[in-house]
């Protein structure tokens, strides 16, 4: 009889011990950190800056240079590979003059636009124009793995809308074996928007990108028409 009561109760133990595992099984298994889908909430882009449609007689020089910083939210489209993404950030372009200065200043005298001129006689060995903007990026996205949007191939294209923060123009050079800066700040002459089209293209978090500016950075009767692009690298993530 004890037998028997013995072999009952270790059949009912692997019984309920199946049932449980089973049941776990079931349950929703709850994603870790490593597991959930990259949203690219952060992109850091570094690029290559310069001016289309330069008249001759501006002349860049250099390696103009950019960097941006943008945190984004990432709204899924239903079910599939595409998503909407907005956000916030600042880009900044750095712009390098060969042999030339900006008449930049500020100071309330009457003068109708920013006039580049020849810098021999200020002798600069750098001379740039530097512009820094708040920025709303807005983007649809395509990822070709979207469990893990740090994995795989993916694309966007977009629009950056920016206000210009500030701007300034920078002149280094020599005197008497001293390094001395010039620096004029000024929005004056610049458009107070800026509007770009954007790409990006790549694989994980790693990505070619590019902006094309569709208005022109001086205002109409200010300056010459020059419309700014950028060509680089985007890291995004999170």
């Amino acid at each position: 009889m004890h037998k028997h009561l013995l072999v009952f109760a270790v059949i009912l133990f692997l019984f309920q011990t199946s049932s449980k595992a089973q049941n776990v099984d079931l349950l929703p298994k709850k994603k870790t950190s490593i597991s959930k889908p990259s949203r690219d909430f952060l992109m850091v882009q570094l690029t290559y800056d310069n001016w289309a449609n330069k008249p001759d007689s501006i002349q860049t020089t250099g390696l103009g240079r950019g960097l941006g910083i943008y945190l984004c939210y990432d709204w899924p489209i239903n079910n599939s590979n595409f998503s909407f993404a907005s956000g916030v950030g600042i880009g900044s372009s750095n712009i390098f003059l060969k042999n030339q200065v900006v008449s930049f200043e500020d100071t309330g005298a009457i003068a109708s636009q920013a006039i580049f001129g020849d810098d021999t006689a200020a002798g600069y060995k750098k001379y740039k124009l530097a512009t820094a903007y708040f920025e709303a990026p807005f983007e649809l996205r395509y990822f070709s793995n979207k469990e893990n949007r740090n994995s795989g191939f993916k694309a966007a294209i977009g629009l950056r809308v920016g206000t210009l923060l500030s701007a300034h123009t920078k002149g280094v050079y020599t005197i008497d074996g001293n390094k001395t800066i010039d620096k004029v700040e000024s929005k004056r002459y610049l458009e107070k928007w800026r509007f770009a089209a954007t790409f990006r293209v790549g694989y994980g978090n790693f990505s070619l990108m590019g902006t094309y500016n569709l208005n022109s950075l001086f205002k109409a009767t200010n300056g010459p028409q020059v419309t700014p692009y950028s060509i680089g690298i985007c890291i995004s993530g999170l």
